[in-house]
């Protein structure tokens, strides 16, 4: 029976993480039902890319109140988890405040700990407030209603809730320490926590323990299930902002890919020496489709970028056409992509492993012909994400597809394209005609 508490520790920690290791399998199936792309080049750019971006939040801070505020979560974060490891080694192996010997060294760690613990409470107060008082514009979308709303809200939850159990768990052991108790060695500074006498004031001894035990327990079971809940949050950019910053697009940013098959076609046309009524080589790249209309149909690394959105909504208010009041909002074909996806997802596993049509797709089911030709292709919602997404690349793949699979493009655009075979330029001038200007007085 004395191991008892180690053992059920073992058992509740290999399930959480046991859960955490099944859902990045199948995080990583739906990414690697993306196309294939080659993303190997300028390996030095991209680490350095990560280390800035991700690592180093440059983009977040643009923007210098949030961006602040998410850094004092985000360094929280990555600290506290030095923390975790003591509690995880103390699960296992039944002891108290395992680094304790490590002496001044300690002290400053749990005091430091502290000190983001209360500043983290500070910065998700101010998060809640200007999601749910102030409602800022950029939150208020209708994309943002529903589970998107909830979803914010709870993890904001989710992190008070951790830290307040940091502290209360902290608090007693600090209680417990004056009173000499068993097991609770003399160890740690509590800058924040000691502060939380009154609420002990009165308890015994076993009820400071019950206390701190509770809260302890309470502490790791609740990372556990934060870390399992991430799969269904848009907090996933935790952990994938970083594969994510790696991978983006390092090419300039009015530089657009060009289908090889397309181009070929252009060149052959261009050439004076061609025939013209000769057919494509026979080791000429001819792709399945043109563009894109499904989730399948995207690359892998578009496919990523939709997991790692953070639904902050920069891009969305930043957007030209959406300021104007059109329906185009980037933030929303993310999720779409996203939602899809996840869709796609459950129906291979609800098929063994196969896609079964389902007579639904990302284009016109999700994302609609009107969102994609309010784009005015500025990139301004790329340049605004932070975490290196680029909406932009999705839709003008599957406006590509509308174009050349569906001849679906508009009216305006249509007759420019036709101008541009028949007469050269976008205008419906004869070349012949193209100086007569000049000749105005």
């Amino acid at each position: 029976m004395a191991y008892l508490p180690q053992i059920i520790f073992a058992v509740l920690l290999v399930l959480g993480i046991g859960f955490f290791a099944k859902n990045v399998k199948r995080l990583s199936r739906n990414i690697k039902l993306g196309k294939d792309v080659d993303v190997s080049d300028n390996k030095s750019q991209r680490w350095k890319n990560m280390a800035k971006i991700a690592l180093g939040q440059t983009k977040m801070v643009v923007r210098p109140i949030a961006g602040l505020l998410h850094v004092i979560v985000y360094v929280g974060f990555i600290i506290i988890n030095i923390e975790v490891l003591e509690i995880v080694l103390d699960g296992l192996l039944g002891t108290h405040r395992l680094f304790a010997p490590l002496g001044t060294v300690y002290d400053i760690l749990i005091g430091s700990f502290e000190i983001l613990a209360l500043l983290v409470v500070v910065a998700v107060v101010a998060f809640w407030i200007r999601r749910n008082i102030i409602r800022l514009k950029r939150f208020m979308k209708p994309e943002m209603e529903g589970w998107p709303k909830q979803d914010g809200n709870l993890i904001l939850y989710i992190e008070l809730v951790l830290m307040f159990l940091f502290l209360t768990m902290n608090g007693a052991d600090y209680q417990l320490q004056q009173m000499g108790a068993d097991h609770y060695v003399q160890a740690g500074s509590f800058p924040v926590s000691q502060f939380l006498g009154p609420i002990f004031a009165g308890m015994s001894e076993s009820t400071l323990i019950l206390v701190e035990r509770s809260a302890w327990w309470l502490h790791i079971v609740g990372i556990l299930m934060f870390l399992n809940y991430l799969y269904y949050s848009k907090h996933l950019h935790i952990l994938l902002a970083f594969p994510n910053t790696y991978y983006g697009n390092l090419k300039p940013k009015g530089q657009f890919k060009n289908l090889e098959a397309v181009t070929n076609e252009v060149k052959l046309m261009m050439d004076p020496s061609a025939d013209p009524f000769a057919g494509p080589a026979e080791d000429a790249p001819v792709p399945e489709k043109f563009g894109a209309s499904d989730v399948t149909d995207l690359s892998w690394v578009q496919l990523l970028n939709a997991y790692t959105c953070t639904e902050c909504g920069r891009c969305t208010s930043e957007c030209p056409a959406n300021q104007t009041g059109k329906k185009l909002s980037p933030r929303k074909i993310m999720m779409d992509t996203r939602d899809r996806l996840q869709e796609v997802g459950k129906n291979i596993e609800a098929n063994k492993g196969a896609f079964v049509a389902d007579g639904k797709q990302l284009l016109g089911d999700y994302i609609t012909n009107e969102e994609l030709w309010a784009c005015t292709s500025c990139n301004a919602c790329v340049e605004a994400c932070p975490v290196s997404i680029d909406p932009l690349s999705i839709i003008m793949d599957m406006r590509q597809y509308l174009v050349m699979e569906q001849s679906a493009a508009p009216t305006d655009l249509n007759n420019m394209m036709g101008n541009i075979e028949n007469n050269g330029a976008p205008w419906p001038f004869n070349q012949m005609d193209r100086l007569n200007w000049t000749q105005e007085q």
